[in-house]
């Protein structure tokens, strides 16, 4: 028993992927599932989607590599954060759609929150913003707007949980009710210092803690999948939510060290050691990992749109038929032409945290074409990444200066665009270094399910074996770089202003 599988479930697909005991891919299965939009700025997913793909793609995996359970010695999981999930304790089943980390529905709630003075409550002890983007006022608008939900919950009968804790409820056949401490501190209902749920922020959202899973360490015990699923039950060993499992992924275990995640979504997340560290801008404090008891902490910055910037490209304005077809067209623009695409289409992230503003368009005239929209797009992702890394900079100025010359480390879909990755180092002014592994959460995840087992390296040696299959170095001019994020500042001032 030497292969680790690793489900990654993310927002448009679940992936699974088996990898042998030098942690290279042996085999993988994907399967997209459809997205929900039931309202402008809602987004929903279908529950059993994300079980079933997952079954799915578990069992494709082991039949295209011709293994069975016997030969998986544990099943580690990564997943897409602060998605929501409410279901019933005895059946199962789920009571609504599962509320995307995407969704914009609860802004209001977030609003009168701040005007109370409630977000200092919640950043001090989770180290979150007050904002719709995390689990807990999605939880609580289920309870609220679901019928019987909120009489079903305080009778115990209801369990919450974000994604890992829906898969392993389900592939332990309802015997586990458990979350990691990633996970745990995204749902903006955890206290990320004292390491335990908030009474403070569920009373005031009115959510009974006996819906709240178990948290454990990210490498521990999480009960084992029903006999039946795979033939015989397989250990589940480790989880971590997409972006803490891409940072392990990425060995970025010393402080100072920093990686950013290109799906959907863009993630940055910089390990800033054994102690939080408060942003003085707008910025995420969160757990980057937690072994043997111990969390290790992290800044964190949020885009919501990154690769979705292109899949819009694909499926609305549908003037590219997949995503390679992104890079040739965006070298071939006009070099006069200077269109800013603000892809504000679900609200702006870090540092901005605005859920009112939606995307916008500038300097278009009548020459701009395909071409120069899918130079917008990749571009809008490289200047995304400098606003939180500059954010990240200052921060963490004062308490360490290794971030001032961090190399950073990029992986997900769209780091593969070297057009992208370019851009990216010479916005930034860094230099950036892209993994042999794109896929770096399912092999953070894979690496935590096997050395808690005891089959794969420690730490130390995990990270000494990382390595680059890329390295992009700054080759654009102070003044150009300069002119070009300034005329993205003045977008996204604009954009704010358009909204307000």
């Amino acid at each position: 028993m030497t292969l680790i599988l690793a489900i990654d479930q993310g927002t448009t697909s679940t992936r699974a992927m088996l990898f042998d005991a030098a942690l290279k891919v042996t085999a993988s299965a994907q399967e997209e599932f459809a997205q929900h939009y039931p309202a402008s700025g809602w987004v929903e997913h279908d529950c059993s989607d994300l079980w079933t793909t997952t079954a799915a793609t578990c069992r494709g995996v082991m039949e295209k590599a011709g293994v069975r359970a016997e030969d998986i010695a544990a099943i580690g999981i990564t997943n897409q954060r602060e998605t929501t999930v409410v279901w019933d304790r005895k059946t199962g089943k789920p009571i609504h759609n599962a509320i995307v980390w995407q969704d914009r529905r609860t802004s209001d709630v977030c609003k009168a929150l701040k005007a109370e003075g409630f977000e200092d409550v919640v950043t001090d002890r989770t180290g979150l913003l007050l904002d719709p983007y995390f689990s807990g006022t999605k939880l609580a608008w289920l309870l609220d707007n679901v019928d019987g939900a909120r009489a079903r919950a305080e009778a115990g009968e209801l369990c919450f949980g974000t994604v890992d804790s829906w898969l392993v409820w389900n592939l332990t056949g309802g015997a586990q009710h458990l979350t990691d401490a990633t996970n745990a501190a995204r749902t903006m209902l955890y206290d990320i210092r004292k390491g335990r749920w908030s009474k403070t922020i569920c009373d005031k959202l009115n959510i009974p803690m006996s819906m709240l899973p178990e948290v454990r360490d990210c490498a521990a015990d999480f009960g084992e999948t029903r006999a039946d699923l795979f033939g015989k039950p397989i250990p589940i060993r480790g989880i971590a939510g997409d972006q803490q499992a891409a940072t392990i992924g990425q060995a970025c275990f010393q402080p100072g060290m920093l990686k950013s995640t290109y799906g959907t979504g863009c993630f940055a997340l910089l390990n800033t050691g054994s102690e939080p560290v408060r942003s003085q801008n707008r910025l995420l404090t969160t757990i980057a990992y937690q072994l043997d008891g111990k969390p290790t902490y992290a800044l964190e910055g949020s885009i919501f749109i990154a690769g979705a910037v292109v899949q819009w490209l694909r499926d609305g304005l549908q003037i590219i038929r997949n995503a390679a077809e992104t890079q040739p067209l965006a070298e071939r623009a006009d070099d006069a032409q200077e269109v800013v695409l603000v892809p504000a289409f679900t609200g702006l992230g870090a540092p901005y945290w605005n859920a009112e503003c939606r995307g916008a368009i500038f300097g278009l005239t009548r020459g701009s074409g395909p071409a120069e929209f899918a130079r917008a797009a990749l571009e809008s992702v490289g200047f995304q990444t400098r606003d939180l890394l500059d954010a990240m900079r200052a921060d963490w100025a004062g308490a360490n200066d290794a971030a001032q010359e961090a190399t950073l480390r990029v992986d997900g879909g769209m780091s593969a665009s070297d057009y992208a990755m370019q851009f990216l180092s010479d916005i930034i002014d860094a230099p950036v270094e892209r993994p042999h592994v794109l896929e770096t959460t399912a092999t953070g995840v894979a690496w935590l399910a096997g050395s808690q087992l005891g089959l794969l390296p420690d730490m130390d040696s995990f990270a000494a074996g990382w390595s680059a299959e890329k390295g992009f170095e700054p080759a654009m001019e102070t003044a150009t770089r300069d002119a070009r994020y300034a005329a993205w500042r003045k977008a996204v001032d604009a954009t704010i202003g358009y909204a307000s």
